[in-house]
This record gives structure tokens, sequence and C-alpha cells, in this order.
């Protein structure tokens, strides 16, 4: 009787310490070096990210800038496609103003900007200013008229002054500022060639069509058949900014930000200031 008592209290013991087949934790021992893991759970695995593109309406003076960025953007956002359009930033203002399926836009100033905002064209909170420029006058690379600042504009001997179109193109906008504060628009107008972005005034420089051209400090830089004569006075226009945002009827408003966000980092920041640019 004092065995079979022992043996039932025994047997009780042992049950109060052993879990109960069943009621067992999720985690058990499955190898010599006590490697656990989860029972009846699946392993936790990313889901792969969905591919899609951006289009993005960017002014002329960005082209070189923003084709080689993209080569950079593919190795950090493989699922993203950038696509860009290259223009004036008048120009590309009006095509979003008309419905063109645009993410970002990119303006050579804050003037068609803030048209677009004021006219609910953007999204709100994402307007960020960007990037600096600077103005210069520049010259074929054989040209044969000495020039040493833009009051030399005014001298007989120069024929063809070729500047981007005030009416779309934000670098003619600021040429016309120039002449007038330095009094001298009255004696250059009739000069003038206007073309429809900065980078057909610059192809018209480099040719040698006109005798000088006005475009921004970056686009000269890429240039190796132009002078560059003289930066604009100080003073003499706003300030050469380059505002972005995110366009209200973007498809893909969370893939737009992400890209903005890249813009301002460190990698980005090179490139740009590789080409010219200063970082706002």
């Amino acid at each position: 009787m004092k065995t079979r008592k022992f043996l039932v209290l025994l047997l009780v013991c042992i049950l109060s310490i052993t879990p109960i087949i069943g009621c067992t934790k999720d985690k058990v021992d499955t190898s010599e070096n006590n490697t656990t893991v989860d029972v009846g759970k699946e392993n936790d695995q990313e889901e792969p990210k969905e591919e899609g593109e951006l289009l993005i309406s960017a002014a002329a003076s960005l082209t070189d800038v923003l084709n080689e960025l993209s080569e950079v953007y593919k190795t950090i956002e493989p699922e993203t496609t950038l696509n860009f359009t290259f223009g004036s930033s008048g120009a590309l203002q009006a095509q979003i103003e008309e419905g063109a399926p645009v993410d970002i836009f990119m303006s050579a100033a804050q003037k068609q900007m803030k048209a677009l905002d004021e006219g609910g064209h953007i999204l709100d909170g994402t307007i960020k200013t960007l990037l600096i420029n600077k103005v210069v006058l520049i010259t074929p690379k054989d040209g044969e008229v000495e020039m040493k600042s833009f009051e030399d504009l005014t001298k007989d001997e120069i024929k063809k002054i070729a500047i981007g179109d005030p009416a779309n193109v934000p670098v003619g906008q600021y040429s016309e500022e120039i002449f007038n504060n330095l009094n001298i628009m009255d004696k250059v107008n009739s000069k003038f060639v206007l073309g429809s972005d900065v980078r057909t005034v610059l192809t018209w420089v480099e040719s040698g069509e006109v005798d000088c051209g006005i475009v921004y400090a970056t686009d000269a830089f890429t240039s190796d058949n132009v002078n560059i004569v003289t930066e604009a006075p100080e003073g003499s226009h706003k300030e050469v900014s380059y505002p972005v945002a995110v366009v209200k009827d973007s498809k893909n408003p969370d893939r737009a930000k992400a890209f903005l966000d890249f813009l301002s980092t460190d990698k980005a920041t090179e490139l740009f200031e590789k080409y010219g640019f200063s970082m706002k």
C-alpha cells in the first residue's frame, strides 16, 4: 500500500513540472545547439514593393543633372521608373493647368510654382525651394566680339543677343530684370533673339548663330563651346531659385513624396553641386 501511494505521489510531481502535451508554448528546441523556432507560425517575409513610374516635368536647365540623378535613384528605388519632360517652366506650367498627367513639377522660378499653387494644382504642404542658380552672359568659344560686362551689350558690333522668351522662360524674365536695372533695355531690345528655353539659347551661342546669350551658370558649365563673360551684377535680378512640389492630381503621391525626400539627401546634393547648383 505504501509503495502504491509513493508511485501516485511521484506521478503527480512529474506532471506538475512537465508541460502537458498539447498545452506547450509555441517555441520548442529543434536542434543540439538549442535553436528555437516558432511552431505553427510562418516566417515573416517583407512583401515586394509594387513597380511604378513618376512623371516629372522639369525646367530645361535641370536636364543633365536629373538624367544622372535618375541612374543613382535606380539603385535606391529600383521599383520606381522616372520619366522626365524638360522644357521652359512656363510651358510646363501651362501643360499642368491643362491636365497633363504629371506627378512632380520642378520649376526654375517661383512665379510658375506660385501660379499653380494658387490655381489649386499643387498638393498641399509639398512645395520646397531646393536649388539656387546664377545668370551669366556667354559668347561663342571662337567669338570675335570682345565683351567684359552686360553694359557692353549696347555696342554697335553686337547684333544678336539670345535670351529666353520672357513670356514663358524664367531666364528670359531674369534677363529683362537685369536690362531694366542697368537702364539699357531701350538700347538692346531690338537685338533680342528669343529662345523657347534656356537650352535653345545655349545652342545658338555654341553654334555662333548669335553674338552672345544669357543663360544659367549651370548650363554654361556643361558646354566646352562657350565663354562665360561675367555673372549678372549682384542685385540686378531676383534670386534664381528652383521650387519643387507634388502635383495635386498625381496618381502616385506617396512615391512622389519619397522622390522629393531623396532630392535633399547627401547623394543628390553631391550631384547638384557637381553641376554648379547651390542647395537652398
